[in-house]
């Protein structure tokens, strides 16, 4: 699944979904499959959130292929898709990919002027990587 609307003015979550939307998956990353009745409870442990909205966004959550839903009783719960690792690793490949086929070398020349702030292990493993492709060529 490909988030369109990343948001570069946000932080987080919220770069990819809306508020909402962010607090849900944190509910259902942090927990085992839940129904909207129990999402509902842990988001109003916070503030009270309305039934009827955190279903809507549930729902368009399951139709943006983000959650996956299944009848349970006269229930229904929800699971994500995918761990929230493997969503991050998802949406930043597909974000790079997009990047890349725009605007090519300037996309990776800002990249390694980013890398002057980054620690020694993360230099290292880019190090690492760029031996490995290289040993494939």
């Amino acid at each position: 699944m490909k988030i369109h609307h990343f948001k570069t003015n946000e932080s987080g979550l919220n770069r990819f979904f809306g508020p909402l939307e962010s607090k849900i998956m944190k509910v259902l990353w942090d927990g085992p499959e839940m129904t909207i009745k129990d999402v509902q409870a842990k988001l109003g442990q916070e503030k009270a959130a309305n039934f009827n909205t955190v279903m809507t966004v549930m729902n368009r959550l399951v139709d943006k292929k983000v959650l996956q839903k299944r009848p349970l009783g006269r229930a229904s719960v929800y699971r994500p898709a995918q761990s929230k690792e493997q969503f991050l690793d998802t949406q930043s490949r597909e974000l790079t990919h997009d990047l890349m086929e725009e605007f090519g070398p300037l996309v990776v020349s800002h990249m390694l002027d980013e890398l002057e702030e980054a620690d020694a292990e993360l230099i290292e493993q880019l190090e690492q990587k760029i031996k490995e492709l290289k040993k494939e060529r």
